[in-house]
C-alpha cells in the first residue's frame, strides 16, 4: 500500500515483511490536494491484506473502505473481461491537477486493452477533460464510458470520446454549453452560459434600437461598465470550442466520421434554447434521441447491480473525501 500522509513529509520506500506490499510516502506538494493513495503490488486475484502478509489490523481496518472498492472491481473485470477505471467526485470539479494520478489509472491498463471507465463529475474544464480522453485513448483500443449516476458538462464532453456510453435509470448526462464568469460591477461576479450572456447583451441592444430616443435603463449600468470586446470574443469562442470537443470525439470513434451526424450532436447539446438550464438531465432515452451510442442496462441486471454497488461504496462508504481514481491496484484519494 501507498500513503502519501506521512508526518514525516520526507520520501521513503520500505518493504514490509511479507515483500507484497510496497509503502511510499511523499512530501505533499504545495498549493496541492493533499491525497492518500494506496497503489496495490500483489496479484489482482488476492483478497484484501491480513495479518498473514505482513498488514496489522489497525492497518486494515483503517483501509478497509478502498480495499472493498478494488475488490469490486476486480469482481467487475471478471464479469465483463475488461479493465475498470474509476474518476469519481461528487463536488470537486475536473481540473488539470487531475492529469497525473489518471494517468497512473491509465498504467494500471495493458497497452491496447479493452477499457470501463466509470466517470461521475459535475463538470468542470474543458481542456483538463480533453487531456484526460487523450490519455485514456492513447492507452485502450476500445473505450466504454459508464454512467451510473451523472457526468455533466465536462463529464459529458469526456464520455463522448467513448465508443458506447452505459448508463442506466439513474444515468444522467448534461449540455455541454460553456459557463463563464460575468462581472457584475463593484468587484461581484456569477457564473453565466455563455450563450445567456451574448443574448443579454443583445436584449439590451434591441431595448436601445427600438427606443432611440429614450435613456438606457440604469438597471444596465453596473454590469456593462465591467464588460469589454474581449469577453465578448471569448464567449463565442468558449461556445465554438465546446463544439469543436464534440465534433472531433464523436467523428474519431463513437461515430467512426460521420462528419454531419457529430455536428448535429454538438448543436444540440450547446443549444441552450433546447436545454435552458445546464444542470437539466439528458437520460439514456434522450442520449440515444440525440443520436449518441448507447447501452442501456436494466435495474435488475446482474452487471448493473455490480456497478450501483460500488458507487454506492463512494458515494455512502467515504463520502467526506472529494475525488477518487481507482482501479483494481491503484488508489489515489483526495
Amino acid at each position: 500500500a501507498l500513503d502519501s500522509t506521512s508526518r514525516s513529509g520526507a520520501t521513503a520506500r520500505e518493504w514490509m515483511s511479507s515483500g507484497k506490499w510496497l509503502t511510499v510516502a511523499s512530501r505533499k506538494p504545495r498549493n496541492r490536494p493533499r491525497a492518500q493513495t494506496v497503489v496495490a503490488t500483489h496479484n489482482p486475484s488476492e483478497d484484501a491484506p491480513s495479518d498473514n502478509i505482513g498488514v496489522t489490523p489497525y492497518y486494515a481496518e483503517h483501509h478497509s473502505a478502498r480495499y472493498r472498492r478494488q475488490q469490486a472491481i476486480r469482481a467487475i473485470e471478471e464479469k465483463t473481461g475488461r479493465r475498470l477505471i474509476v474518476y469519481y467526485s461528487d463536488v470537486d470539479s475536473i481540473n488539470s491537477f487531475d492529469v497525473a494520478p489518471f494517468e497512473e489509472l491509465c498504467l494500471d491498463c495493458e497497452e491496447g486493452s479493452d477499457v470501463d471507465l466509470l466517470i461521475q463529475t459535475n463538470g468542470g474544464d474543458a481542456d483538463a477533460a480533453e487531456k484526460l480522453v487523450y490519455l485514456i485513448r492513447s492507452r485502450c483500443s476500445a473505450l466504454r464510458v459508464i454512467v451510473v449516476e451523472r457526468a455533466k458538462s465536462a463529464g459529458t464532453m469526456m464520455a463522448l470520446g467513448a465508443d458506447v456510453i452505459l448508463m442506466g435509470k439513474t444515468s444522467e448526462l448534461g449540455p455541454i454549453d460553456p459557463q463563464i464568469t460575468v462581472p457584475l460591477g463593484q468587484g461581484r461576479t456569477i457564473h453565466r452560459p455563455a450563450q445567456s450572456f451574448l443574448d443579454g447583451l443583445k436584449r439590451i441592444m434591441d431595448e436601445t434600437n427600438a427606443n432611440p430616443g429614450a435613456s438606457l435603463n440604469p438597471v444596465y449600468y453596473p454590469m456593462l461598465s465591467e464588460i469589454d470586446a474581449a469577453l465578448i470574443d471569448y464567449c463565442h469562442k468558449s461556445i465554438e470550442r465546446s463544439k469543436q470537443f464534440a465534433r472531433k470525439w464523436l467523428r474519431k470513434h463513437m461515430l467512426r466520421g460521420n462528419t454531419k451526424k457529430a455536428a448535429s450532436i454538438a448543436e444540440a447539446l450547446t443549444n441552450v434554447k433546447r436545454y435552458s438550464s445546464h444542470g437539466i438531465a439528458i437520460d439514456a432515452a434522450e442520449a440515444v434521441a440525440l443520436g449518441l451510442k448507447v447501452q442501456v442496462l436494466d435495474r435488475d441486471d446482474a452487471h448493473w447491480r455490480m456497478l450501483w454497488e460500488l458507487f454506492l461504496m463512494y458515494q455512502v462508504g467515504d463520502a467526506e473525501r472529494n475525488k477518487f481514481f481507482e482501479s483494481r491496484k491503484v488508489s489515489l484519494v483526495f
